[in-house]
């Protein structure tokens, strides 16, 4: 894997944004990226996040949960916090290594808990899945320090810069 940017996408509880970003840079980006996940703490494999990334063809229902010392030995080129707490709570040793960039995406779970129905639950789930797609569709140029400007796949500034 020699030449590959590695990229961790760190969340809260490495079980569903973080999990599905892991899931489309390896779907993806596989030739230019060595994708990781990892949480602050571990929550356990989303199942709705493993149902809607298989509606799209990709399979993340091996990924495991973890925490983000379970690559402590690998040496990143980026993190990528994907939730606000995992920005505000990255580990400091994560930071010192690797440049830090910070693409929030809404919360599936936390949206899902007030749905109505299992059909208006998965949508949002959809809808984050969608557009964590969108997001790693940009990298890596994307990232601050790439040949492109840092935009997101809307085309607004991406990172609150690094760390």
């Amino acid at each position: 894997m020699d030449g590959k940017i590695k990229i961790l996408f760190l969340c809260t509880g490495n079980s569903c944004r973080s999990q599905m970003a892991e899931g489309w840079a390896r779907h993806l980006k596989a030739d230019v990226i060595e994708p990781y996940s990892a949480g602050i703490t571990t929550h356990g494999l989303n199942p709705q996040a493993v149902r809607v990334m298989a509606e799209a063809g990709v399979d993340i229902s091996g990924q495991q949960s973890k925490m983000a010392a379970a690559v402590a030995d690998v040496p990143l080129d980026y993190v990528v916090t994907v939730c606000g707490h995992a920005n505000e709570t990255c580990p400091t040793w994560l930071g010192a290594r690797a440049k830090v960039v910070h693409q929030g995406f809404d919360d599936p779970p936390k949206l899902a808990a007030t749905a109505k129905t299992e059909e208006e639950a998965l949508g949002h789930y959809r809808r984050v899945r969608d557009a964590i797609r969108r997001y790693v569709e940009t990298l890596p140029d994307s990232l601050p320090g790439r040949a492109s400007a840092a935009t997101d796949a809307s085309g607004a500034a991406a990172a609150s810069g690094g760390r």
